[in-house]
């Protein structure tokens, strides 16, 4: 069923990823229930949220470290860590038992590529990505700032954004990016110099 879902939207991947995502589905229906990391814990809504997590591979460039902010039960950046296992990924998530999943899914899918930090990402420090990402945070414009210390002077954001992005952008004041739309999700991506 993920395989078509993916594979119906453009994005192809071995079978050890989806092996890799059985088992991540199998611990976020285990965890959520006890811990509440997610509201949406059918196995339809996970891939819903795996495709909407790996959507943008379709049409970003390719980076060699991003950092995801606020990943919460994973989404985007476990997925991601999960599909890109040669590119070396970042969870900034402040809240300890998300944090303690996101460890345990590391750990159980040996993901070497992956470090998540439990810490607000304003805090980290001598980290500095290629791309950020960020899913149902914060508006923008706070982003860009609270991010600024993680960012090169090139760094690239993906922001998975809903119906008020355009009045984000006003705020903002970004240039040089692209919108790209899927259902009621809007993927902004600000491409680095």
């Amino acid at each position: 069923m993920l395989k078509e879902l993916l594979e119906s939207n453009n994005l192809k991947f071995d079978d050890k990823f989806y092996e890799d995502c059985e088992v991540f589905t199998k611990l976020l229906q285990q965890w959520g229930k006890v811990h509440n990391l997610s509201g949406r814990l059918t196995k339809e809504d996970i891939n819903e949220n795996i495709l909407d997590s790996l959507y943008p591979l379709t049409f970003i460039e390719n980076h060699e470290s991003f950092a995801d902010i606020g990943t919460g039960a994973g989404y985007p950046g476990l997925i991601l860590a999960i599909a890109l296992r040669d590119v070396k990924s970042y969870l900034i998530e402040p809240r300890i038992k998300r944090v303690s999943f996101l460890n345990f899914v590391k750990a159980s899918l040996k993901l070497e590529n992956l470090t998540v930090l439990c810490n607000r990402v304003e805090e980290v420090k001598d980290l500095k990505v290629d791309l950020i990402t960020s899913r149902a945070v914060t508006n923008t414009s706070l982003l860009l700032d609270i991010t600024k210390n993680i960012k090169k002077e090139n760094s690239s954001y993906l922001f998975y954004k809903g119906s008020m992005l355009e009045e984000e952008l006003e705020i903002a004041k970004i240039n040089n990016y692209k919108i790209v739309n899927r259902k009621d999700r809007n993927y902004l991506y600000v491409k680095g110099k």
